[in-house]
């Protein structure tokens, strides 16, 4: 499974939006030295209105894109599937996606590490829409490997966890997504959840110190928000993580009725210790000041690029205050202003985005926050916009974004990625 010949450097992330069996897709595609990289945002069919028939329709297209590219489902490693009812649809969803690759030659290959939450697209009619991440590598040595542990809990949702892990040469990529623990409050289940993340890291000769972000959704978020932050926090210094990683803690109904909150974690681990660096930037304090133990978002070298995983990001001002309460219009404004001051810091801009997911408190925004998006510019990406809870009762949205840039000093080359496909890009996303 190759994607051609590997460039000397990473070239600047290339985007487009294809229209594929009634979908529409964003995709962008990194070309580094050692891999091909492709971040995909799926929306289904407008016409569809059965969960079965959107989902049907979302993995074709997903599928259709990756051999495009020169792989297949196996070559993708995390995936993100937005549920409008999860209840109601997650069976159909899980069971179009098993009939899907199956049917394109599938289901050997490790599973993709995957998040089902219940979050609803800002998209009318969308029953669901879904994030993907694709690693292709040229000629380096991979390897794929599922990832089990043993849960404390014995609940169906558990028994499925399992995280994906790629070895490229001599790096090591570790992903995982809808892990729980157990308890009977938020303070307990989120020990639990770390060290279930834990008990996998290790399975994969990993540590806890490896992970450099997670993703944190919560069934109750005003309830429970203040508990994550102190179990959080004891978990941490009782293993010395220093630097803590970049983290989204969201509002989210985890796939699991027996439990209240999921974790997701990315690690990375290679022969020579990982560089990383915290993100910061003159227009936020930082948020371990108010009890909240993430960075801001953090640069890590890796084999193929260097990846700037920017936190869940909103209205908040250098001294740790929300901003504009009450006004979306200038919420959107400092949440793209302090996500482009991260950014710069790092000699990157909005256009080296990669994926981007974006949090609206109340739905009926929607037509408000993608206006004021795109005169802001943040856009041309595969970008998800949900409604979710926010972890702060007077902000009102909140934006994480992954950014790539080349190894070594300087932006990125404003050059386009050398990779193509079949498909042709039919304009920006």
């Amino acid at each position: 499974m190759g994607a051609g010949v590997p460039p000397s450097s990473a070239t600047r992330p290339h985007a487009g939006t294809i229209d594929a069996h009634g979908c529409s897709i964003v995709l962008r595609r990194v070309a580094g030295p050692v891999a091909s990289e492709l971040f995909l945002h799926c929306r289904p069919p407008v016409a569809a209105s059965q969960v079965r028939e959107q989902a049907d329709a979302i993995y074709r297209s997903i599928i259709d894109v990756l051999e495009a590219e020169g792989g297949d489902f196996g070559s993708v490693v995390v995936e993100t599937v937005f549920l409008r009812d999860l209840p109601g649809s997650l069976e159909a969803v899980r069971e179009a996606r098993r009939e899907v690759v199956l049917a394109h030659g599938g289901g050997s290959s490790p599973a993709p590490a995957t998040t089902e939450i219940e979050q609803p697209p800002l998209q009318a009619g969308a029953c669901l829409e879904v994030m993907v991440q694709a690693v292709l590598p040229h000629r380096v040595r991979a390897q794929r490997e599922a990832i089990t542990s043993e849960a404390a809990c014995d609940c169906v949702e558990c028994a499925r966890a399992h995280a994906h892990v790629l070895c490229l040469g001599q790096e090591v990529r570790f992903f995982a997504g809808g892990l729980c623990g157990t308890g009977r409050g938020a303070y307990e289940q989120t020990l639990g959840m770390f060290e279930h993340a834990e008990r996998m890291l290790r399975r994969a000769g990993m540590e806890f110190s490896d992970v450099v972000r997670t993703w944190i959704h919560l069934r109750h978020m005003e309830r429970d928000y203040p508990e994550l932050n102190r179990a959080r926090r004891e978990f941490f210094a009782a293993r010395g993580i220093q630097p803590v990683p970049a983290s989204t803690g969201i509002g989210g109904d985890p796939a699991s009725e027996a439990h209240d909150l999921c974790l997701g974690v990315y690690a990375v681990k290679s022969v020579r210790p990982v560089a990383r660096t915290v993100m910061s930037s003159p227009t936020l304090n930082e948020a371990t000041e108010y009890g909240a133990d993430f960075a801001r978002g953090m640069r890590v070298v890796q084999s193929n690029d260097v990846t700037l995983l920017v936190s869940g990001t909103a209205s908040i001002d250098e001294h740790g205050r929300t901003v504009h309460a009450g006004d979306l219009d200038g919420q959107v404004a400092r949440m793209v202003t302090n996500i482009a001051a991260l950014l710069e810091r790092q000699g990157a801009t909005v256009e080296d985005v990669v994926s981007a997911i974006t949090y609206l408190k109340h739905p009926a925004d929607a037509g408000r926050l993608r206006q004021r998006l795109r005169e802001a510019g943040f856009g041309g990406f595969p970008h998800a916009l949900v409604a979710a809870q926010v972890c702060r009762p007077d902000l009102l949205c909140e934006t994480e974004a992954i950014a790539v840039v080349p190894r070594g000093p300087g932006p990125m080359s404003r050059s386009t990625d050398p990779a193509h496909s079949r498909y042709e890009a039919a304009g920006q996303g």
